[in-house]
């Protein structure tokens, strides 16, 4: 992840994350045939880390605290995960193998069900472009860079509170 947030896709190679994890070339090939695969798997594994908070919050009888809790899990993350972040919303491939990942789209889908409290609908998706756009835009702003991650994680979590307690 770190190699791919600082060069992107196109600019790591299969032999710089053999390097980084201290493998041959040759067992990056066993377990993965293209760095395509490996997007993905890194995907995946970042979004199981909020698989149980979202379906706690899915069972919550209480939808916004279920909602409150699996916001501040999503901030985190994304505090704890600014280079990665940047690199996912902003590198072409990551974008379009992401964009094509029916996985993805389902969690996605998920997820901003129980943060918005609302699915398919016009409003409910521009809402959730804006709320994804907006957490991941903060956590890579050059403005906060200087912000160490608790405070920035603690600001962005009142912040984004704030502007869905606007919406209810």
């Amino acid at each position: 992840m770190d190699l791919i947030g600082d060069h992107g896709v196109g600019g790591t190679s299969l032999q710089m994350i053999a390097d980084a994890i201290g493998v041959s070339k040759a067992a990056v090939y066993h377990q993965f045939n293209t760095k395509n695969e490996i997007i993905i798997a890194m995907t995946d594994r970042e979004l199981a880390t909020l698989e149980e908070p979202l379906a706690a919050a899915e069972a919550d009888p209480d939808p916004l605290n279920g909602r409150k809790v699996l916001l501040n899990k999503v901030i985190a993350v994304a505090v704890t995960r600014r280079k990665w972040i940047g690199t996912l919303v902003n590198d072409p491939v990551i974008v379009r193998l992401l964009g094509a990942h029916e996985p993805f789209a389902h969690f996605l889908s998920r997820l901003y069900g129980v943060l918005l409290d609302e699915h398919d609908d016009i409003e409910a998706r521009v809402t959730a472009a804006v709320m994804s756009a907006a957490i991941a835009g903060s956590v890579i702003n050059p403005l906060v860079n200087d912000i160490d991650d608790e405070t920035l994680r603690v600001t962005l979590s009142h912040i984004t509170e704030r502007v869905l307690e606007r919406r209810d």
